[in-house]
């Protein structure tokens, strides 16, 4: 529902602004010498000379691979003459192996920056000379994945806790067939999860709808109504909904429905800078009469329709009659009425379900670069890692380091409450 702002590109008064600037301690320190006076060339090579200006320039070390051997001594005893060699790291097992730095911007590319495997393994050799192929990628992937199994759970028990979260869904492609990637989240957690149904039995088997019993915002799949927990729906569908009817139907409820919607939106807003922990009496009382004034209004343009036609047997025809989308709409917000303006109610329930719209954004992203996965094992590594990462970002803790320690072993936990 964006609308143009007015303002003029680019940054906006009061804008703090962002530059680069000089560091203390700089990594390598060139001193360009005086050697002759310019004016009368004058040998000042023996003068002492001061350091007024200087400038940085900040640049990328040598791109090279960093290659550390290790050497096991082996002594004989003096005594028994046994030999006794020392012991490898667990971690170097082979004659030749690669780094944790190496798997872990294999990975990052791969898993947190959708690059097709191909293409990680080509821009690798191109910017480092690692010569990777596809398979290696796979295996240091599938490394992450088994050592974030524990990490998983603990995101998975810290949603059920939780006392909102945002959920949705979207289509993807396993091989031929068609599945559905479902995300739970709070701003400060993430959870995907990919299933072939979209509803109750792929929700069911992630595991967290069952146990959840704080308040849901979604928006309004039926398979989410069977469950404990508390409904809200997103007001984005209803307001882009209203504005189809408004512009295609030209029924001037719809409108009026939509300022009443942002003018909620905005008298919360105003609520919770004030500090406040619900909205005053009155005002809610004024806002609640108005919706139910526009909803028959709403229902006094759209009438119900006729009952179906008999046929020439003289049997009605199956299902009920069809409703044009004004009346299902109205269906809705009347229904479903404390579900639309939970958020009025509970200032803890966002207005819309963008949270999880943003979170899901990703995943198209990977589907539109790569098309579809090639196996259930290769969505399911997909969903646990970047579940891992889009939580570690939401709490601002570094990826790259992240990564590198869950590939050693010790992965990073985030904070679950």
């Amino acid at each position: 529902m964006r609308q143009k702002s007015g303002k003029k590109a680019g940054g906006q008064p009061g804008h703090r602004g962002h530059h680069l600037q000089q560091v203390e301690t700089p990594d390598h320190v060139l001193i360009h010498p005086v050697e002759r006076c310019e004016r009368c060339q004058y040998d000042l090579r023996a003068q002492t000379a001061d350091l007024p200006e200087r400038r940085q320039v900040m640049d990328l070390p040598v791109k090279r691979l960093w290659v550390t051997e290790h050497r096991v001594e082996e002594k004989q005893c003096p005594h028994c003459f046994h030999l006794t060699r020392a012991s490898f790291p667990a971690t170097v097992k082979a004659p030749a192996q690669y780094g944790t730095g190496i798997q872990t911007i294999a990975t990052y590319l791969v898993e947190g920056q959708s690059v097709p495997y191909a293409r990680a393994s080509q821009l690798l050799q191109e910017l480092l000379g690692v010569q990777l192929s596809a398979g290696s990628i796979v295996s240091f992937v599938k490394t992450c994945h088994q050592q974030l199994a524990d990490v998983e759970q603990e995101l998975k028990a810290g949603l059920v806790k939780a006392s909102v979260v945002n959920q949705d869904e979207t289509g993807l492609r396993v091989g031929t067939d068609g599945w559905w990637v479902h995300v739970c989240s709070t701003d400060r957690l993430t959870h995907y999860a990919a299933h072939p149904c979209r509803g109750r039995a792929g929700l069911d088997a992630i595991g967290i709808a069952p146990l959840f019993r704080g308040t849901s915002v979604h928006d309004g799949l039926k398979s989410y109504q069977g469950y404990s927990f508390t409904q809200a729906l997103c007001n984005v569908h209803h307001l882009r909904e209203l504005t189809f009817i408004e512009e295609e139907l030209k029924q001037a409820w719809a409108r009026k429905m939509k300022d009443l919607l942002l003018d909620m939106k905005a008298e919360v807003e105003q609520a919770k800078a004030l500090g406040q922990q619900e909205l005053d009496v009155l005002v809610l009382a004024r806002l609640l009469c108005r919706y139910d004034e526009i909803l028959k209004e709403g229902y006094q343009a759209n009438p119900p329709p006729p009952p179906p036609r008999k046929t020439e047997q003289s049997k009605r025809k199956p299902g009920r009659a069809k409703q044009n989308p004004a009346r299902n709409l109205l269906d809705r917000c009347s229904t479903c009425k404390w579900q639309v303006l939970r958020f009025l109610y509970d200032f803890t329930v966002p207005f819309d379900n963008n949270l999880a719209e943003r979170d899901l954004r990703m995943i198209k992203v990977q589907q539109k670069v790569s098309g579809c996965f090639r196996t259930e094992h290769g969505i399911a590594m997909f969903c646990r890692i970047r579940s891992y990462l889009s939580t570690l970002r939401k709490q601002g803790i570094a990826l790259f380091s992240a990564l590198n320690n869950t590939l050693a072993g010790h992965p990073v936990l985030p904070t679950f409450a």
